[in-house]
């Protein structure tokens, strides 16, 4: 809830004892009382009239499905456009490889070191860095 913790919660309470005072605490806990009973009494209705107006399905509905936190937009867009089942397993991606280029400096380099004779000493530049 809120990313509030017990002891957060309990370091609020012992601020809110020594703000308000010994005189004041028993009236603001009365009104927190009633004002979290109200608020349990209010969702208890709104499932109560859902339970109602949906009739014995309410209890079939997989809330956890509808919670808007699980839903990744690319999914979604992703299923509406294809048009394979969306409960296949996806497709691995196709990776296009370019063609050989025969006059790079690789491929050349691997010539002219291929041509090399057997007991041949490759060149050597002394001079170079």
């Amino acid at each position: 809830m809120f990313g509030l913790t017990f002891e957060k919660l309990l370091i609020i309470g012992v601020i809110a004892v020594f703000l308000l005072g010994p005189e004041r605490l028993p009236h603001y806990a009365a009104q927190l009382g009633k004002f979290v009973r109200s608020m349990r009494d209010f969702a208890n209705g709104a499932k109560d009239r859902m339970r109602e107006e949906m009739g014995p399905e309410f209890d079939d509905v997989d809330w956890q499905k509808l919670d808007p936190r699980q839903y990744d937009p690319r999914r979604i867009i992703r299923d509406a456009l294809s048009d394979a089942d969306p409960f296949a397993e996806p497709a691995k991606p196709v990776v296009a490889r370019a063609g050989v280029n025969e006059n790079s400096a690789y491929l050349q380099r691997k010539r002219k070191r291929d041509a090399l004779g057997a007991g041949e000493v490759a060149p050597f530049d002394s001079e170079a860095t």
